[in-house]
């Protein structure tokens, strides 16, 4: 009858109390229709509880870190766990972990594979937990039925106080979708048994199938997985592509449904081909933060300074050292000589060892040198921290710089290892190469590459005389933002200096 109504102007008045009922019969019809779906949430929520099986959460492992690759798992479905067992290890953008149980109990099943990226707060498993642990399954129902309410809600695009408060004129576009909403409490019963069902637990898929369905519109909860535990495999999204349907808003909700058909996708490449052969990685751990870094490094305009070291001298006094060093179980390269010869050139020009906020256009003075090493290994790139080189000897650099070789070897660097870097240090020169553009990662506004050394012919001061020298080529970035050329010539030398003639760094020892 609402469909009908007049639009005169003598009917203005009539017409604004039809729609504000008719939006109320809307308003109570889909209430009616989300609480009824809310009681059938509850009972199957109810089911589960009585069987006891408690979703094991990833809580939150760290500050800023959003989500983790899951590296491997300890132990299998139908294993009997106990508190403390190790359960899996992740890996961030900053650290590996291993997770421990919180429950004695048995594992119901697994929520992810190896490599896939768990987000905090999503379930890593589900166990049936043993006696009073049971509880902590009932503490969850109230936030299951609100989250279902939350979920029922945004699936029909409802809002109560704008139903409540907004009527429409006339002119507006809207004004026939509110005139024709008493259809939906005559029919919304038998349309609506095509709407997604209400789950409140997160769907089981790879990110790649996340990614393909999210830039097609896909609702992964309108696909049924057919691999274990229910995990929709890509072929499953395929086939939904190839003949499904899914409803895009609410006003389509009883008359349109969107045939997706594969030609019709833009960027067959998601899809895949039989004549592809192309491998597509995705990029976690230490390599994703890098990307982000490397992201952030292009607001940097970077200026570079490079120049040689002979290395003769430090040389001889490194080849002094080493059984020393070898009898305490360290291994002595060059790179502790270059930290501390850096930290102590850093007492001299302090601005090379700042950061800059640009949001605020502040520079920080740190007083601690925490000097990050770049290391390479098979997981890719990682820059532990050696803290408060001004304050520690060579020897004491070398130990620390010795434990963060081995940990990084093994993967079981902490977050810790990488915080608060002031400087940077990469030795380019132990794969080869001799001059690099090191690239500044913010807040620092300075970095540093070493080369590898050469036995090269030099002349003597001003003579003709030839000799042969142990030559290390070294190259330094500096933000222009912050730092003058003049300031890191100076820094260079000074650093320069300590290395060829490795006796002055004792008179500036503490």
């Amino acid at each position: 009858a609402y469909a009908n109504l007049p639009l005169s102007e003598s009917s203005s008045l009539l017409s604004g109390a039809a729609i504000a009922v008719a939006t109320s019969r809307r308003r109570s019809s889909v209430n009616a229709m989300i609480t009824m779906m809310m009681r059938r949430h509850k009972s199957t929520t109810m089911k589960t509880t009585t069987s006891t099986h408690t979703p094991f959460l990833l809580s939150d492992i760290g500050e800023g870190i959003a989500e983790v690759e899951l590296l491997q798992w300890f132990v299998r479905s139908g294993d009997e766990i106990a508190q403390f067992d190790r359960l899996c290890e992740v890996q961030s953008d900053k650290a590996t972990v291993e997770i421990t149980s919180r429950f004695d109990g048995k594992i119901v099943n697994l929520c992810g594979d190896v490599g896939d990226m768990i987000k905090v707060g999503s379930p890593l498993m589900h166990i049936h937990v043993d006696g009073d642990g049971a509880n902590s399954v009932i503490s969850h129902e109230e936030d299951d039925d609100v989250h279902a309410h939350a979920h029922a809600a945004s699936l029909h695009n409802i809002n109560d106080e704008e139903d409540m408060l907004q009527i429409p004129s006339k002119a507006s576009s809207s004004y026939q979708n509110y005139v024709n909403v008493n259809g939906l409490a005559n029919g919304a019963a038998s349309n609506m048994s095509a709407v997604n069902p209400i789950s409140t637990e997160k769907v089981q898929t790879t990110p790649a199938v996340r990614k393909i369905a999210k830039e097609n519109n896909i609702d992964l909860y309108t696909i049924a997985g057919t691999g274990i535990n229910g995990r929709i495999l890509k072929s499953d999204l395929l086939d939904h592509l190839n003949g499904g349907q899914q409803f895009k808003s609410f006003d389509q909700i009883t008359t349109n449904t969107a045939n997706i058909q594969p030609e019709k996708i833009e960027n067959k490449a998601l899809l895949g081909s039989h004549h592809d052969h192309d491998q597509i990685e995705p990029i976690r751990g230490v390599a994703r933060l890098m990307a982000k870094s490397m992201t952030l490094s292009l607001q940097v305009p970077h200026f570079s300074y490079a120049d040689e070291v002979t290395m003769d001298n430090l040389k001889d006094v490194r080849e002094n050292l080493k059984p020393i060093a070898e009898a305490e179980g360290l291994r002595l390269t060059y790179m502790p000589f270059a930290i501390k010869a850096a930290s102590i050139a850093l007492n001299q020009y302090p601005k090379v060892n700042c950061s800059f906020d640009d949001s605020s256009m502040t520079l920080r003075y740190h007083q601690d040198h925490n000097i990050g090493v770049a290391m390479d290994t098979s997981r890719g790139l990682v820059v532990p921290v050696i803290r408060a080189c001004q304050n520690l000897s060579i020897f004491e650099i070398t130990r620390e710089l010795n434990r963060l070789q081995s940990a990084a070897a093994e993967g079981k660097l902490t977050e810790s290892d990488f915080a608060d870097c002031t400087f940077s240090l990469s030795n380019i020169g132990v794969i080869g190469g001799t001059y690099m553009k090191p690239v500044i990662v913010p807040p620092q506004v300075a970095i540093g590459a070493i080369g590898k050394i050469q036995r090269l012919p030099r002349f003597v001061g001003e003579t003709d005389e030839v000799i042969a020298a142990h030559i290390m080529q070294v190259s330094w970035s500096g933000d222009h933002r912050v730092l003058e050329g003049s300031v890191m010539a100076n820094f260079s030398n000074s650093w320069k200096l300590l290395m060829e003639n490795p006796s002055r760094m004792i008179l500036k020892l503490k």
